[in-house]
C-alpha cells in the first residue's frame, strides 16, 4: 500500500521500503547506511537516496535520542487538553509550536480540540508552560494532568 504525503509542497509516495527504513531508524536512529542497507536488502545508494528524499520531503523531521526512563525520572511529564475558540485552531497551533516544552501536539475530537504532551525540567518550568499556553489568544480552556508513573 502506498501513502501519499504532502509536506512542504512536495508530493512523495511512500512505499514499504520507506516504512521499513523509518521503522529501523525509530529503533536505532544512529544506524549506519550500510547496516540499514543490509537489513532492507538494498544498496547503500538506495538507502541514502531514500533518506535524502524522506528528509527533504519533511517525512523525517529530525533524529533524536530516547533516554531510559531512569534518566528522565525527574522530568515533569503531563498531558494538556486544550479547547480553542471558533476557527482559531491554526493560529493557536502555530503559537504552541513555539513552546519547546510541548513535546507533541495532537488534534482530537470531542470536547477538547488539541492534546499537548508536556515535558518540563522542573515544576517551575512546568508552571510557566501552563501560563504560556493559557495566555495564547484563541485558547478558551485547558485541563492538565501530570503523568505520575508508567504502568
Amino acid at each position: 500500500m502506498e501513502i501519499e504525503h504532502n509536506v512542504k509542497k512536495h508530493v512523495y509516495l511512500y512505499d514499504s521500503v520507506d516504512k521499513e527504513l523509518i521503522a529501523i531508524l525509530r529503533t536505532d536512529a544512529r544506524a549506519s547506511v550500510s547496516k540499514i542497507a543490509k537489513l532492507l536488502h538494498v544498496s547503500r545508494g538506495t538507502v541514502q537516496n531514500r533518506l535524502d528524499r524522506l528528509i527533504s520531503s519533511g517525512a523525517i523531521l529530525g533524529f533524536t535520542v530516547r533516554a531510559h526512563d531512569e534518566l528522565e525520572k525527574d522530568i515533569v511529564k503531563a498531558i494538556m487538553l486544550i479547547e480553542v475558540v471558533g476557527k482559531s485552531t491554526t493560529q493557536v497551533i502555530n503559537k504552541l509550536r513555539g513552546i519547546p516544552q510541548l513535546h507533541k501536539l495532537h488534534t482530537t475530537n470531542g470536547a477538547w480540540d488539541l492534546v499537548a504532551e508536556i515535558r518540563a525540567s522542573n515544576l517551575s518550568s512546568f508552571d510557566h508552560v501552563l501560563r504560556d499556553v493559557r495566555t495564547i489568544d484563541g485558547v478558551l480552556n485547558s485541563e492538565t494532568s501530570i503523568l505520575l508513573s508508567s504502568v
